[in-house]
């Protein structure tokens, strides 16, 4: 079968030697990934996202397309200068952490009013809102569902702001962007697709399959699914491929993050396949997010074969998601 080369709207390349590790997997799937600027320090100006930005591309092979689509941190010292700094250096949406609520977002943001004039600038200049829509204090599995009323509040005095939901895990959430207007969408990831609290805590402890927001119950997952084979534009692959070192995972203090890169494209078609939903992938993964963006369609083909393969136990030091499992799909190698 051939898919249209995709966009991954939401992935973690990290920096150093990990960004070297893990870049290639992304690459060989997506013609353009959303980066986010949750790094150590943090992608907060128009310097910093030109340097990543460099960081990225010096790591690319020749001739590979591949294009880096650049966001920065808000912050609560984020300025309106800055704003149209980082727009003019082609910053293409800005991420909203909540104060503590998952990796490198201390320092974040506890006030989300006090930025109203940070969303009038990025309205005015075009930028995309991009919400960890999880509320610091609330019980683990009610922080996205106390987070809505934010959200909601947002779209209504900002309705020419686009603004992305991340990695949403709940029915409420779905249920709450199918409402709001068509300037608010959400990005579902490969791994709440699949999984639930279960399979992070229902037997032994699995810190690979921890991740922030956490897994949620079945009927969560069901209405997840719903959403990503549904044909509903609002709708858009975000991988949140987050990877961490195996030693960062099994230990007293685990990090949250799933790293699903490797096996993004082959676990989506298999998916989709036992849904019944084929015909419907190439929106979820190359158009809908491309049009909510302003891009435009993505070039090339994935060619994939049905030929089943392992998936290894570890890429680089990361234990990748579905390792040890047998997949039926797999990329075709040019």
């Amino acid at each position: 079968m051939q898919l249209r080369r995709i966009d991954d709207m939401h992935v973690h390349l990290r920096q150093g030697d990990m960004l070297a590790g893990v870049l290639a997997q992304t690459v060989k799937q997506c013609a353009r990934a959303l980066v986010m600027p949750n790094t150590s320090p943090a992608v907060l100006t128009a310097e910093d996202v030109v340097n990543y930005r460099q960081s990225i591309l010096d790591l690319l092979p020749v001739g590979v397309d591949f294009k880096p689509l650049m966001t920065f941190k808000v912050v609560p010292s984020t300025t309106v200068l800055q704003i149209k700094e980082l727009k003019a250096c082609g910053a293409v949406a800005g991420k909203l952490y909540p104060d503590g609520v998952t990796t490198n977002s201390q320092g974040g943001v506890t006030d989300f009013k006090a930025l109203y004039p940070i969303y009038q600038a990025m309205q005015e200049e075009g930028l995309v809102l991009c919400l960890h829509g999880e509320m610091p204090g609330a019980f683990s599995l009610d922080r996205e569902s106390k987070f809505l009323s934010v959200l909601q509040a947002i779209a209504a005095d900002f309705p020419d702001l686009k603004i992305v939901l991340e990695h949403a895990t709940t029915a409420e959430a779905i249920q709450c962007v199918q409402a709001l207007g068509p300037n608010v969408a959400a990005t579902l990831t490969v791994h709440h697709l699949y999984i639930t609290l279960d399979d992070v805590i229902g037997g032994n402890l699995n810190p690979h399959v921890f991740c922030k927001p956490v897994a949620k119950r079945p009927e969560d997952r069901d209405v997840l699914i719903a959403a990503a084979i549904s044909g509903n534009a609002k709708f858009f692959l975000g991988s949140d491929s987050a990877p961490h070192h195996i030693s960062a995972k099994e230990c007293a203090c685990g990090a949250a993050g799933v790293y699903t890169a490797p096996v993004l494209v082959p676990a989506l078609v298999e998916l989709f396949e036992k849904h019944g939903a084929l015909a419907k992938l190439e929106r979820f993964t190359s158009e809908f997010g491309a049009n909510f963006y302003g891009l435009p369609l993505n070039e090339g083909m994935l060619i994939l074969e049905e030929k089943h393969w392992t998936v290894p136990d570890e890429y680089h030091g990361v234990k990748p998601f579905l390792s040890g499992l047998n997949l039926k799909w797999s990329i075709k190698e040019n």
